[in-house]
């Protein structure tokens, strides 16, 4: 893996639809929004949070030789946050969710 120490935001995807249809709702034009759910994570610390959700107890590999390029990449959501509009889905949450999705679709 890249770059370790990077710092992300990630989404879970029902709730980048359910800002979607918020925007369309509440009439947001002309305007560039930024979606986001604000939890920032590493990719170190992501990883590992992988291998919890799986049951992964192997080890992982860093490869610093590839680096992510940019440290530290993230989305200001505040615009469609003073909106009225906020993620639901903690990251855990919609790992958890994704990989049982996966498992029931492609075991």
């Amino acid at each position: 893996m890249g770059f370790r120490k990077a710092i992300k935001r990630v989404s879970y995807v029902n709730d980048l639809a359910d800002a979607i249809k918020f925007i369309i709702n509440n009439n947001v034009r002309d305007e560039l929004i930024n979606i986001g759910s604000g939890e920032e994570i590493t990719i170190k610390d992501l990883a590992n949070l992988i291998c919890e959700v799986i049951g992964y107890n192997g080890s992982l590999l860093f490869d610093s030789s590839m680096p992510d390029g940019n440290p530290r990449k993230l989305l200001d959501s505040s615009k469609i946050n003073s909106l009225g509009w906020k993620a639901k889905t903690k990251l855990k949450n919609g790992l958890e969710k994704t990989y049982k999705w996966y498992v029931e679709n492609f075991s």
